[in-house]
């Protein structure tokens, strides 16, 4: 299966990409949103290797286990063993069926150049904003300080390597009007290779 892969960096705007392409017919397998419901699904595992406290009424607490992750690689790399398998499942799974339907997708996988070549051949889109900007956004976004979201960007590949890595660039480094013109370029360069 070759994958129309969406990615980029956190607080780079994929959700915005991912919103305004479902807007235009385009079916999005979010792996951020299938990570969530494995997490919770998962929760005794959760709870044995990194301690009850993490789960609170049946359900992971996101927020306490992401301030742990995200200062911790290697709690981060217990983290991604624990759902990576499952997720893939549930990807291949959505995308399959879609496939089967006939119809138009993009897979948005974050972490997708982090995990190089797991997802093997894909043709990747990357949403970009400069790394000044991801930093500052995320500190709105999340509240977090400075030294919080500096943490949270650097845990994953610099934007700019994976600016240069994708096969498209949805610049998201001005105003909502202008990421909506990306958008359209984007679906037109879709149209053009996928659809005619």
């Amino acid at each position: 299966m070759r994958y129309i892969i969406l990615t980029g960096g956190i607080a780079s705007g994929k959700s915005s990409v991912s919103s305004m392409l479902l807007e235009n017919g385009i079916n999005v397998v979010d792996a951020d949103k299938i990570a969530h419901e494995i997490l919770d699904e998962k929760r005794s595992e959760i709870t044995n290797a990194f301690g009850c406290e993490f789960v609170k009424d049946g359900k992971v607490d996101r927020k306490k286990l992401g301030e742990l992750i995200f200062k911790d690689k290697n709690q981060r790399e217990i983290l991604e063993h624990i759902l990576h398998k499952k997720i893939y499942e549930k990807i291949e799974k959505a995308a399959t069926r879609l496939e089967r339907q006939k119809k138009f997708f993009v897979v948005d996988i974050p972490l997708f150049f982090e995990k190089d070549g797991v997802y093997g051949s894909a043709f990747t889109v990357v949403v970009y904003a400069p790394k000044e900007e991801q930093i500052a956004r995320l500190m709105r976004r999340n509240k977090l300080t400075k030294e919080e979201a500096c943490l949270r960007v650097s845990a994953q590949l610099d934007i700019e390597q994976k600016r240069a890595k994708a096969d498209v660039v949805i610049d998201n480094s001005k105003d909502l009007a202008h990421l909506k013109k990306e958008v359209e370029k984007f679906i037109a360069i879709l149209k053009e290779r996928y659809v005619s």
